[in-house]
């Protein structure tokens, strides 16, 4: 695939999988198809399921300024604040240029950037790590530790990432979540879900005590290899952060759509 076409399969991947995650959240949440922009937002004290996408194609400088004011208008209406997603390989070239500047205009701070990543590299053998068990989240109690790793990984309050996952039927048997245990302590966690005839990896987190092991990678691989196993699915995609980008090309993955997350200014 090039740029353009990798770029749309990882928005529309978005659109899918959080589509199911916030409802998950709250039955009732803002799940709409606007022009230009896809809302996934459950208004959970978690961040990651408060959610605005553009889906333009080659929208132009012009009409990426209209949909950043849309988009940030949406965002000031609700009660817990989330993030705008932008895939820059979307955008025409003047526009993706002019994007923090017209964000800025619009009330939006860049917050952090990501990469949109995919392969077709399953299935993988079956991972081992040295100093891990894995074991499949099934039960309250596994939720709530894979909600914490995640907390403790991307800096948010407990009971903020407790509030993304807790209770979840969908978590406990639709997604295929995995804990890596050492020693009998959850440290690193992964998922995977199927989404559109692919595996898409969600939330994955190491303890940052526990960073630089292979922990976050070996998880990684047991949940790609447990949801192939069970889907026969050969291709996966994801959204990388700064900290994980490293990782996945080892699995397989290919870089492929810079993203940047914008939240609200005020």
């Amino acid at each position: 695939m090039h740029a353009l076409a990798d770029s749309i399969e990882s928005m529309e991947q978005l659109a899918v999988v959080w589509r199911a995650m916030v409802l998950d959240r709250d039955p009732d949440a803002d799940v709409r198809d606007l022009p230009g922009i896809a809302v996934r937002w459950a208004d959970s004290r978690f961040p990651f399921w408060n959610c605005l996408t553009l889906t333009e194609v080659r929208a132009d400088t012009a009409l990426v300024g209209r949909r950043l004011s849309e988009a940030a208008a949406i965002m000031r209406s609700k009660r817990r604040p989330g993030f705008l997603w932008v895939f820059d390989d979307l955008l025409r070239d003047d526009a993706a240029a002019a994007l923090d500047a017209a964000a800025g205009r619009a009330g939006l701070v860049h917050a952090f950037p990501g990469t949109g990543m995919a392969g077709d590299f399953l299935p993988l053998p079956e991972p081992s790590h040295p100093e891990l068990t894995f074991v499949r989240v099934t039960t309250d109690a596994q939720l709530l530790a894979y909600a914490d790793l995640n907390a403790r990984a991307y800096g948010f309050p407990v009971q903020d990432a407790r509030d993304g996952l807790a209770g979840s039927t969908l978590w406990r048997t639709g997604v295929h979540a995995y804990l890596g245990l050492r020693d009998g302590a959850p440290v690193t966690c992964a998922a995977t879900v199927e989404a559109d005839g692919r595996l898409f990896v969600a939330l994955v987190a190491t303890d940052p005590a526990w960073e630089r092991r292979g922990y976050g990678e070996a998880v990684t691989r047991k949940a790609l290899y447990e949801g192939a196993r069970a889907t026969g699915l050969t291709r996966a995609t994801l959204h990388a952060t700064v900290a994980g980008a490293p990782v996945y090309p080892r699995i397989g993955f290919e870089p492929n759509s810079p993203m940047r997350f914008y939240a609200l200014t005020d």
